[in-house]
C-alpha cells in the first residue's frame, strides 16, 4: 500500500507540469492577441492624430481605412505639412506590418493548437481573432452545462428590475472578460451590418432593432453578441455543421 502510494505521488509532479505547460502556452497565446490589439489602438489613435492634424490646415487626407493609411496619402498635401507628417505616417506602416505579423501568427497558432475554432468560424462575421479568443478564453466548453450559460459568464445577459407589472430591462453586468465580450460586440456589428450575412441570428437581431425606441439598436447589437456567444459554444461542443437559416427553413416547411 504504501509503494502504491509512493508511486501515484511520484507521478503526480509530471501530470501538474503538464498541466502548467498547458496553461502557460495558452496565456502566451492569449498575450499575442492581446499585444495585437494594443498595436491596432495605438494604430488608430496616430491615423486620427494625422487626419485632425492635416484638418487644422484646412486639408484632408483622403478617406480609407486604418490599414491602407501610408505616407502616399499626404502627396496632395503642401510641401512643409507633408515633411511634417512623414514620419508619424511612416510609424503607421510599421504599426500595419506589425499587425500583420501578429495576425499570421494567430492563424498558426489556431491551425496546430486549437482545431475548434475553424468550427466557429463558420459563423460571418467570426474570424480566427474572435474564435481563438473565444476558446483560449472559455478554455473548457464543457465547464458550462449549457450553452446559454455563457452569455452570463461574459456579462451580456441585462439584468431586470421588477417595478409593479413592469420589468424594465437594465444593463447587462458586464462581468466576465471585457476583451472576448468586445470581440462578440464586433461580430454583432457586423452580422447586423450592410454586408452581414443572411441568418436566422441577423433576422431576429433587425426584428429587435427595428422596434424602435431609445437606444433599441444599441440593444439589438447587445443582444445579437449574447446569442453569438451562445451559438459559438453550441457548435464547439457539438462540432455540427452551421446552418444560418435553419431555424427559417424548419418554419417555411411546416407552414408549406
Amino acid at each position: 500500500m504504501r509503494g502504491h502510494w509512493h508511486g501515484w505521488r511520484e507521478s503526480m509532479p509530471s501530470c501538474w507540469d503538464r498541466c502548467g505547460i498547458a496553461v502557460r502556452q495558452a496565456q502566451i497565446h492569449l498575450t499575442v492577441i492581446r499585444a495585437r490589439a494594443e498595436l491596432v489602438r495605438a494604430r488608430t489613435a496616430l491615423v486620427n492624430a494625422a487626419r485632425g492634424l492635416v484638418k487644422s490646415y484646412g486639408q484632408r487626407l483622403p478617406e480609407c481605412g486604418t490599414q491602407q493609411v501610408n505616407r502616399e496619402l499626404a502627396a496632395g498635401l503642401h510641401a512643409e505639412l507633408r515633411e511634417v507628417l512623414e514620419p508619424l505616417l511612416k510609424e503607421v506602416e510599421s504599426l500595419n506590418e506589425r499587425i500583420q505579423e501578429y495576425e499570421v501568427r494567430m492563424e498558426k497558432i489556431a491551425k496546430e493548437n486549437y482545431p475548434h475554432v475553424e468550427l466557429l468560424k463558420q459563423v460571418k462575421g467570426v474570424g480566427t481573432q474572435i474564435a481563438l479568443t473565444y476558446v483560449l478564453t472559455l478554455d473548457d466548453p464543457h465547464r458550462f452545462p449549457k450553452s446559454r450559460e455563457v452569455g452570463c459568464f461574459l456579462g451580456l445577459r441585462p439584468g431586470r428590475r421588477d417595478s409593479g407589472e413592469s420589468q424594465p430591462q437594465m444593463r447587462i453586468s458586464k462581468e466576465g472578460d471585457r476583451y472576448l465580450r468586445t470581440m462578440l460586440v464586433q461580430g454583432a456589428h457586423y452580422i447586423l451590418g450592410p454586408i452581414g450575412e443572411d441568418s436566422d441570428l441577423r433576422r431576429w437581431g433587425l426584428k429587435l432593432a427595428a422596434r424602435g425606441g431609445k437606444n433599441a439598436k444599441k440593444r439589438a447589437i447587445v443582444a445579437v453578441a449574447r446569442k453569438l456567444a451562445v451559438l459559438l459554444h453550441r457548435l464547439w461542443v457539438s462540432g455540427e455543421v452551421y446552418e444560418p437559416l435553419r431555424n427559417s427553413q424548419k418554419a417555411m416547411r411546416a407552414a408549406a
